[in-house]
């Protein structure tokens, strides 16, 4: 059994934690904030003022495989979390009655719930886990190496003294300190892929009133201008989120944080306008979040390992925008992969490379490709996507068979090419279209001309725009598009 060191004690950090000391690992984690998730669920996510995390306090989706991980590994956990107020929702909960049961449609659920819930649920196991010792407010300020080719790390150095490991893990999140710490060391530097996202979060979180109405019915929890995105996020404990995402150059950017700006917005998109039509209460002020990137750090290179007794893991490792809510879930697979191969990792981290760049690699490219198109769509206004195209986003919602592709898309269970790329699917998507001729792709939400009238100043500005400045294609952007959702 290997002594473990994890530096970092956000969702991956206890993830990894725990599972490893319940395979009998002896675990010491560090974590440099003093404050833990506890009992005060609204208390801990609306006023825990936690900088280095901003993802901490927008909407999250848990996919398939936190789920699958949690029920695997750590089924307390996972019945923690519902009695804390996570939901279960199965992607086929959108029509009446879910379709003849198929191998694997158990699978397709996602937990709704604020990440406070799951770091809550994950730390209260941690703390009952007597294979793991938690160190809060003790922050890593650099490791023990040993001289080799390659070097290898002994341990960590926390407040001048040094703890011993077989295996550190960098759990320290996209901040981490770590690549730094291994150049200074005179090793091979980490590989680093990363690409910045022109994406823009504002999110606004809102809770049911007393005696009021709780459900806006059977609606998308999406809709899609040319240049906006906005969703609903039905979380736990009867909160939601109303979200909207727009590239970060958009000159009505920062007038969104005016909470009367931001809402005149969300109720102009058919998705957001139904749960705000419940006449909700604010919860919380506009929260802003930008300046992400999509960044894969590999602590390999052509040579092999830059270091061995030291792996990266969640945020650490790779990094994604968080439209297709990757993290928790890439984070918790990378969690359980390492807490059952531990040793040989500690040995030798060759095969926890190779496994990373196989298992989740991917979908980190995945992610990079969408983030581009949607970069480029929402900067430049640009059209709905073609017929064909719209027609496999719309039909999912009256086609269980479609449904069920994209639901593995989104879950990380297949990847689109092949999940979409059947001849059954193709059947239905052909079907569909033949029964519905009059399809167009639309966008369901604002032109730009309803959208600038929305913020101070705006409908002026575009006034004085010289004739013919407006693109021909913003006003081709009518609502309606079914293809977000």
């Amino acid at each position: 059994m290997a002594r473990v060191a994890v530096v970092g004690g956000g969702i991956s950090g206890l993830g990894a934690a725990l599972m490893l000391g319940r395979r009998g690992h002896e675990v010491t984690l560090f974590e440099q904030d003093a404050r833990q998730a506890g009992e005060d669920l609204d208390g801990d996510f609306f006023h825990w003022e936690r900088p280095r995390i901003p993802q901490a306090v927008q909407p999250h989706s848990l996919l398939a495989p936190v789920r699958s991980v949690l029920r695997a590994e750590t089924p307390d956990v996972y019945a923690d979390l519902l009695a804390r107020g996570a939901r279960e929702y199965h992607d086929f909960d959108w029509f009446d009655e879910h379709p003849p049961h198929r191998e694997g449609d158990e699978e397709l659920v996602t937990l709704r719930t604020r990440r406070i819930v799951l770091e809550a649920a994950l730390a209260a196991a941690v703390r009952r886990e007597p294979a793991v010792e938690v160190r809060r407010g003790r922050r890593v300020d650099a490791l023990a190496i040993r001289a080799g080719r390659p070097a290898r790390v002994t341990g960590v150095r926390v407040g001048g003294e040094t703890f011993r490991a077989d295996l550190v893990v960098d759990a320290a999140g996209r901040r981490s300190p770590v690549p730094g710490w291994l150049v200074a060391a005179g090793c091979r530097p980490p590989v680093v892929d990363s690409h910045r996202t022109g994406l823009a979060y504002l999110c606004r979180w809102y809770r049911p009133r007393a005696g009021g109405p709780r459900d806006p019915g059977r609606v998308k929890t999406g809709s899609a201008s040319p240049f906006a995105l906005a969703g609903v996020f039905p979380s736990d404990n009867d909160t939601f989120a109303v979200n909207l995402v727009l590239s970060t150059g958009d000159p009505t950017r920062g007038a969104l944080t005016d909470p009367v700006v931001f809402e005149a917005a969300a109720r102009r998109f058919p998705a957001t306008a139904a749960w705000l039509g419940l006449d909700p209460e604010p919860r919380s002020a506009v929260l802003a979040m930008a300046g992400l990137d999509n960044r894969w750090t590999a602590l390999a290179d052509d040579e092999g390992p830059v270091v061995t007794g030291l792996v990266n893991a969640g945020d650490s490792l790779i990094h994604t925008n968080p439209t297709l809510g990757h993290g928790a879930a890439l984070g918790l697979r990378a969690a359980q992969y390492l807490a059952g191969h531990a040793d040989e990792i500690a040995a030798d981290p060759v095969g926890y490379h190779a496994w990373t760049a196989q298992a989740l690699r991917p979908w980190f490219d995945a992610q990079v490709t969408a983030d581009r198109g949607n970069e480029q769509r929402l900067a430049e206004s640009a059209p709905p996507p073609d017929r064909r195209a719209a027609a496999l986003a719309a039909c999912a919602f009256d086609d269980p068979v479609v449904m069920r592709a994209r639901a593995h898309v989104r879950h990380l269970l297949r990847s689109a090419d092949d999940a979409y790329g059947t001849d059954e699917v193709e059947r239905h998507v052909t079907a569909w279209l033949a029964a519905h001729p009059e399809f167009a792709p639309r966008h369901d939400g604002p032109t730009r001309e309803q959208w600038d009238a929305l913020v101070p100043g705006r409908a002026a500005a575009r006034s004085r725009r010289p004739e013919g400045a407006t693109h021909d294609r913003e006003h081709a952007a009518i609502a309606g598009w079914s293809g977000a959702g």
